[in-house]
């Protein structure tokens, strides 16, 4: 039997023993619930406000820019303002609720429609929606299923995340458990957490951003408590 024959052999046992779905994993001398761990992991906040003035706080550390505002015709103008300053002349995003009020009346390119990828490598931003804003990372969650397919949130140069404020989680767990509870055994194909604009460090230490999906993050918030973060 040559090596990879041996490998995937094992691999084929290990696949054909039940495993517990459930919550809990071994741990040292017994059973324990792995949401024990946030005993170790970093603050999720306990509150919405802090958990607002936490996301807000790592996004400026992660370079991305993140705004709250109390409706969305105060989201819409500013996306007004802004693209007319950047000249976005035609944006890509996906039918949800959200991206169609904040895009109501501009040119898009819907994704529900399948462009052709080359299209959608020319579109200059992309607006997605979300599942989960992660307060204890300042990470956005997103899912094939949840946010316009694979190609939305990385091909475009730039990425705006509209959500609203339930969606700020404390932390990651609270992330799988919004996927468990919304998709239950039928995971979306890709599930990703973006945290802040791609970027690599590898050549001589040197941050580039944008090296691996879009440059620049904005990720907006409709929240009619707070009118600013």
């Amino acid at each position: 039997m040559s090596r990879p024959e041996e490998i995937l052999g094992r691999i084929r046992e290990a696949l054909a023993v039940p495993s517990d779905a459930g919550v809990k994993a071994t741990a040292g001398d017994g059973i324990r619930d792995v949401r024990e761990a946030r005993k170790f992991l970093p603050p999720g906040g306990e509150t919405h406000a802090e958990r607002v003035a936490l996301f807000a706080g790592l996004a400026t550390k992660l370079k991305s820019e993140f705004q709250c505002f109390p409706d969305m015709t105060a989201a819409r103008n500013a996306w007004l303002t802004l693209s007319d300053q950047e000249g976005w002349a035609l944006t890509g995003s996906h039918r949800h609720p959200l991206t169609e009020a904040l895009l109501a009346d501009t040119p898009v390119l819907w994704t529900d429609d399948q462009p052709a990828t080359d299209e959608l490598e020319r579109v200059p931003v992309g607006v997605t929606a979300c599942e989960a804003l992660i307060a204890q990372t300042g990470s956005v969650l997103v899912t094939s299923r949840g946010c316009g397919g694979r190609a939305l949130s990385v091909l475009p140069p730039v990425h705006l995340v509209i959500a609203e404020a339930h969606q700020l989680l404390p932390d990651m767990l609270a992330g799988f458990d919004h996927l468990r509870e919304t998709y239950g055994d039928q995971l979306p194909s890709l599930i990703s957490w973006i945290t802040g604009a791609s970027r690599t460090g590898d050549i001589e230490r040197i941050l580039v951003l944008g090296a691996h999906g879009p440059r620049r993050l904005l990720v907006w918030m409709i929240d009619p408590g707070m009118e600013g973060a």
